[in-house]
């Protein structure tokens, strides 16, 4: 069943909520914020109002109608016959070129494997809670193309006022400016490519694009204690390498004794390793849902023992 779409810009809704009955209240409170930012929403309980209609054939036949489907994964998860029934709804969206947004809710971290399909999309986290501000900026973005204007809660513009007597210092000459109004502008995916970009430039490896071992062994501390103190100042203490290290530390993490099953229990904690896979660059959450010590990623993806080292710089710089 292919549609004649409509024009985007005559298309009545913006998005369209695909969900689960069971996640029914969190997708709701979802949409109330949604539409407190005047969005137009297709939402089976306000669109499918006559008795004995078939849901799955009204939600084909909004297909062009919407600019957008956002489909929610709660921790339900789906059935055999949902599921085969969200793939053939994934699959006309496609062919009708329609925006595809997976939603992760509360508790949901990583798309399941048996929705896999989904994971070609970058999907939005509500990893906490429904009403995450960022979370949420992220989906308007998604839906409209247009990203929301970021507003600075009150304790942010103080910072901003403040921002002088951030420690900028560096043993290498690096400027890093940009990293800090990044992370006051909360461009977590920004931020994460500059962290890795200063940090190759304090070690002269711009060309290689990765840190070896030497470089990381002999990373002046100054500089590690620089960046990481602004990560941690403007996540309000969630990402940081200090945090990072703390978290190595809890699960058993020992620079003396190397054990890969230590490296999993810290990716575990992370959100670095999701039902016992490793997560790639698609799946960094750059968002504050993610959990803590999740960012910054780039310059410890690449192998564990790699990690371990770095670690255990950071605990020679007091970072």
């Amino acid at each position: 069943m292919i549609f004649h779409r409509l024009p985007a810009s005559l298309a009545q809704f913006d998005v369209l909520l695909a969900h689960n009955s069971q996640d029914k209240p969190q997708v709701r409170a979802i949409a109330n914020e949604l539409k407190q930012r005047g969005l137009k929403l297709w939402l089976d309980e306000e669109q499918i109002l006559r008795p004995g209609s078939s849901f799955q054939q009204e939600i084909l036949q909004a297909i062009p109608l919407v600019k957008t489907a956002a489909i929610f994964i709660g921790v339900k998860r789906l059935g055999r016959w949902q599921v085969l029934e969200l793939e053939s709804l994934v699959q006309e969206c496609v062919e009708n070129n329609i925006h595809i947004i997976p939603v992760l809710l509360p508790d949901v971290s990583m798309i399941p494997e048996n929705l896999r399909f989904l994971r070609r999309y970058r999907f939005v986290s509500f990893l906490q809670q429904v009403s995450d501000v960022e979370a949420l900026n992220l989906l308007e973005w998604g839906i409209t193309g247009r990203r929301p204007e970021r507003k600075l809660e009150p304790n942010q513009v103080i910072q901003t006022n403040v921002i002088k007597t951030d420690d900028l210092s560096s043993d290498k000459a690096v400027d890093y400016t940009r990293l800090r109004n990044l992370l006051i502008a909360g461009e977590w995916k920004e931020a994460d490519a500059e962290t890795l970009a200063v940090m190759l430039k304090a070690f002269g490896r711009e060309a290689e694009a990765y840190l070896d071992y030497r470089s990381i062994n002999n990373f002046p501390c100054t500089d590690l204690r620089t960046i990481d103190q602004l990560w941690v100042k403007y996540s309000n203490g969630r990402f940081g390498f200090s945090v990072q290290k703390r978290i190595w530390e809890s699960v058993g993490g020992n620079p003396y004794a190397i054990l890969y099953e230590t490296f999993e229990h810290f990716g575990d904690r992370v959100g670095w390793r999701v039902e016992k896979d490793w997560i790639d660059n698609e799946g960094v959450n750059f968002s504050t849902s993610a959990p803590e010590g999740h960012l910054p990623y780039s310059i410890l993806e690449v192998h564990f023992q790699m990690e371990i080292c770095f670690f255990s710089r950071a605990k020679t710089c007091k970072v």
